[in-house]
């Protein structure tokens, strides 16, 4: 049925009517020379991006020619018929030729339909396709059931302009993403230098010395409190373990962050914490959060307390310079010590003691701000990016909602 919303040049057709429409298949897995060939082949986990340019597996001409699996051109689109969590309905475009698997529904499209227009139409109506699901022990699409989804279309000079401006927009955020993986990259570099001494800032040729950190250190109180005792209304702020493993920044501002709170006398004799001190998630069922500590930058005058699962330390400041306590999580040492020493445990736990007994090669206070300071500024160069990212995937949603609506219409030259 046509959509009354639909401008009146506009047509709702089936994807059957404007697209050739066929699964893959896996060439038997029995058979040594069907595989590490030269042939992409790709499954529905890979359908994870705007665009395919490679995929994880290769199958041989004699693969393909065995087993359902076809070879399809650039410019195809693949559509996830399968998969759990939000795999299945997802859909991407083929810049190589490749063939794929028969969870995959590969999409030509025709001569009526723009296939830039086509992809952006699909991944737009994400969870309508979801919800066409047959229902079973598990929900799959199909392909008639892909042959059947009701497809709006603008005249086709339209299709070609609004399938350009979504894809310049793909191509913005691609590159954000391609800047953010590489500035990554470079301050991991940077940290696994400047933490170990292998790289020296200028200016700085000391010998480092060793620290035994319980040696340097008080530990706050915490309260342990359940998030059903937080609002957002009560005046003091509370700092949480879950919330130490969720966020990015190694850096906590609660004067500026939003922060979950606590009545006062719920947080009874509770340490108030100050700049500078960093405080550890005690647990972690991943390895990778064992140590994880945020360096609190300012608290408002109000006040902030160390909450459930949370170590608070305070180190003497002329052995641990403000600002660079955020990042001894990242020297190698640092985090090994507290992994062999958690290890055994279903959850890996960091205590009190464990931290106290890592002893550390660590540089002058001057040259830990020194390394602080280049480590920040990477951290503002990746943030600003992250923030540019943001803002390009905004607005490119609200492209689509306005485009493949009919709501905004684009002006379009005659004949083109």
């Amino acid at each position: 049925m046509r959509s009354t919303a639909m401008p009146r040049d506009w047509s709702e057709v089936q994807l059957r009517d404007v697209a050739h429409v066929y699964s893959g298949g896996t060439p038997s897995r029995a058979v040594p020379r069907y595989w590490d060939g030269e042939i992409p082949w790709v499954t529905t986990a890979e359908i994870d991006s705007v665009y395919i340019t490679d995929s994880r597996e290769k199958i041989t001409s004699e693969g393909l020619n065995a087993s359902a699996a076809k070879l399809a051109k650039p410019g195809t689109l693949l559509l996830a018929m399968y998969g759990q969590g939000k795999t299945r309905g997802k859909v991407a475009i083929l810049r190589i030729a490749a063939s794929m698997n028969q969870a995959c529904a590969a999409i030509e499209a025709g001569s009526k339909v723009d296939e830039n227009y086509l992809l952006h139409f699909l991944t737009a109506r994400y969870r309508i396709i979801r919800g066409m699901s047959n229902s079973g022990s598990q929900d799959n699409l199909s392909g008639d059931i892909v042959k059947s989804i009701a497809v709006a279309l603008p005249p086709l000079p339209e299709q070609r302009a609004i399938g350009k401006l979504l894809s310049d927009a793909d191509d913005l955020i691609a590159a954000l993403e391609a800047q953010i993986a590489k500035r990554r990259d470079v301050k991991q570099g940077m940290m696994q230098e400047l933490l170990t001494g292998r790289t020296r800032l200028p200016g700085f040729s000391d010998e480092w010395s060793e620290v035994t950190l319980g040696d340097h250190v008080s530990y706050l109180r915490t309260v342990a409190l359940s998030r059903d005792q937080l609002n957002r209304d009560f005046p003091l702020r509370y700092l949480h373990y879950g919330d130490i493993h969720t966020r990015k920044s190694n850096l906590l501002d609660a004067k500026a962050e939003v922060m979950p709170r606590v009545d006062v006398k719920l947080a009874g004799k509770a340490s108030r914490l100050r700049p500078g001190d960093l405080v550890f998630a005690d647990a972690s069922e991943d390895p990778a959060g064992v140590g994880k500590s945020v360096e609190v930058t300012d608290v408002p005058t109000e006040g902030a307390v160390p909450g459930l699962h949370t170590i608070a330390a305070r180190f003497d400041k002329d052995v641990l310079a403000d600002g660079f306590k955020a990042y001894i999580q990242f020297i190698p040492y640092f985090r090994s010590a507290l992994l062999r020493l958690a290890a055994g445990t279903k959850v890996l736990a960091t205590t009190r003691a464990y931290i106290s007994s890592i002893t550390l090669r660590l540089p002058s206070t001057p040259e830990q701000s020194a390394i602080g300071h280049v480590l920040r500024d990477a951290d503002a160069e990746i943030e600003a990016l992250e923030h540019r990212l943001e803002s390009a995937r905004v607005v490119k949603l609200g492209m689509m909602q306005e485009l493949l609506t009919g709501r905004s219409r684009l002006p379009v030259e005659e004949g083109a």
